[in-house]
Parts: structure tokens; C-alpha cells; sequence
């Protein structure tokens, strides 16, 4: 059984697990970074059924396996603290309007200085085809990480 998530309690218990909620943007990204990794973040809001299926079926299972640093922000989350990539303390949910990420779920592929490395995915239009989305902007992320 996992342990519920404490950084964002807006998440129903039903949900089995959630992506954890970074302090630091900045930190998160450098950490990927350090890996080679991008840093996925996926802006989420409680209820979502498009932002469980990302989350359960393709972001968790691959963090799990240790294959992408991923983490999560909810949308109306305007009482949590959250350092941003040049160090000013915000709120998810101001960082999700200063990103522009007005759907849920927005995965966005974040380099160690905040810049977008790959096309966000905004929604999931076609839930079939999401895994390879998902891969395609993967490498495309890493490959502009390596340069």
C-alpha cells in the first residue's frame, strides 16, 4: 500500500498515489538535470479523470522504474509555497498561470534553468496514441539536455 501524498492534500484519498509536489522548481530541475534527465512536470487539479490516467498510467509507472524525474502541481493550489527556477517564492497555482498551462493535465519538459526542452502535452486528446506523445517528447527533451 503506498503512502498518501502530505504535499498537496487537495488529492482525493481514493487515488492510490500521487507525484510528489516539489519546494523548489529550481532544485527539482537540477537534480533531473544531474541525471540527464528532464524534469516532467504535470499540472493536475483534484478530480481530473485525464489528470489520473496521465498520472497513474504513464508518469508514476515510469518514475517508479526510474526512467523520468516527475513531479506535479495542482492548478488551484494558491496556499502551498513553491520556489521558482529564479528563486522568488510563489504558489503552484501562480506558476501554472505564469506557465500558461490553463488545461489540465499540462506535462511540461523543464530543463535546470526552467526552459521548455519539448512541446508540452496539453490534455489527452487521444488516449491511445499518449504513450508514444509521451516517449516522443521524452527524446526529444533529453536530446536537447545532451547538447
Amino acid at each position: 500500500m503506498s503512502t498518501p501524498a502530505t504535499a498537496d492534500s487537495t488529492i482525493p484519498a481514493k487515488t492510490p498515489a500521487a507525484l510528489p509536489t516539489p519546494a523548489s522548481l529550481r532544485g527539482a530541475a537540477q537534480a533531473a538535470a544531474a541525471r540527464g534527465e528532464p524534469l516532467v512536470v504535470m499540472t493536475t487539479l483534484a478530480g481530473c479523470p485525464y489528470c489520473d490516467l496521465v498520472r497513474n498510467h504513464y508518469l508514476l509507472p515510469l518514475r517508479k522504474e526510474g526512467k523520468v524525474q516527475a513531479v506535479q502541481l495542482d492548478v488551484r493550489d494558491r496556499s502551498s509555497n513553491l520556489q521558482g527556477f529564479n528563486g522568488d517564492m510563489s504558489t503552484p497555482a501562480e506558476q501554472a498561470r505564469l506557465w500558461k498551462a490553463r488545461f489540465a493535465p499540462t506535462v511540461l519538459f523543464l530543463g535546470p534553468e526552467g526552459q521548455e526542452l519539448a512541446e508540452r502535452l496539453v490534455g489527452v486528446a487521444v488516449p491511445d496514441f499518449y504513450g508514444e506523445y509521451l516517449d516522443a517528447r521524452l527524446a526529444d527533451a533529453r536530446r536537447k539536455l545532451g547538447k
